[in-house]
């Protein structure tokens, strides 16, 4: 705890302490703000968000399926069978629908 402490302290007694504009500003993103923050945006970045998310995930259960395949057997082979179809159905679905494209 003490070599915390002491960390701490030398990194706020010893750090330059010269803040401009930009960091005491209260948007640091590299441009200034042009809009007010609670106006309402395209709701295609949710979708792009929730469909990363879904196929994020896919290959987070995929990774240790394919780590231990053979303890598994048959059953564990055949149930990702059946997630991965579901997910290739969803996934054309929302193709069909045209979630995918970008105007």
């Amino acid at each position: 705890m003490a070599i915390a402490i002491i960390a701490i302290s030398l990194g706020f007694f010893l750090a330059k302490h010269k803040p401009d504009k930009a960091k005491t500003s209260p948007y640091e993103c590299g441009f200034e703000e042009f809009e007010d923050a609670r106006l309402p945006f395209d709701v295609r970045f949710y979708l792009v968000a929730i469909l990363f998310i879904i196929f994020d995930l896919e290959t987070a259960f995929l990774f240790p399926w394919a780590v231990d395949l053979r303890s598994i057997g048959i059953f564990g082979f055949i149930s990702m069978m059946i997630f991965l179809g579901l997910l290739v159905i969803g996934f054309i679905y929302e193709w069909k629908k045209g979630a995918l494209e970008w105007e």
